[in-house]
């Protein structure tokens, strides 16, 4: 009886991967369409990674779909997200990566991570950190969490929601 189940699980899971695949594709065809609105040149790889889809497009010329800290890629995300919803139904936990800006700055978070909890670890006071978006606080907490003698906790409200780091309790 419970290798019927194993069964029944591994099958939702493929439906669940193909579920996130389409979602990537409906996602990278709305970025398609807009890259030909704007007549920009990219080439856009569509996967699914840690249980998410996954849309990146890289190429030359197109840091203005990034924007300032990346401002612009979040609100391209958003409405990708809702193309998806309006192709699916379902929500999407859609990343969008363009230019390889998220792999750059979960770098520099990183950094800014390690950095934090050194000044917490040396001085024992807590650390605030500037404003961030989601992904970015995540990028910080992710650090933070694999660090033993500090935690991390996200306050305040968007777009000022920022990440305090302090001893662990």
């Amino acid at each position: 009886m419970e290798s019927g189940s194993e069964e029944t699980k591994k099958s939702e899971t493929v439906t669940s991967d193909s579920e996130l695949f389409a979602q990537s594709e409906v996602a990278a065809d709305y970025i398609e369409g807009l890259l030909d609105i704007l007549d920009y040149d990219g080439d856009i790889d569509e996967l699914v990674s840690a249980g998410r889809p996954m849309v990146e497009v890289v190429g030359g010329r197109l840091q203005p779909l990034v924007g300032q800290r990346g401002a612009t890629l979040e609100a391209l995300q958003e409405l990708t997200r809702l193309a998806i919803f309006r192709a699916t139904g379902s929500p999407s936990r859609l990343l969008l990566d363009i230019g390889g800006y998220r792999a750059t700055r979960r770098k520099e978070l990183t950094a800014v991570a390690r950095n934090a909890v050194e000044k917490v670890k040396e001085h024992g006071d807590a650390v605030r950190l500037e404003p961030m978006s989601a992904f970015e606080r995540k990028c910080v907490h992710d650090v933070v969490n694999a660090i033993s003698g500090v935690e991390s906790e996200s306050e305040g409200v968007e777009p000022n929601r920022r990440i305090v780091v302090r001893p662990a309790s």
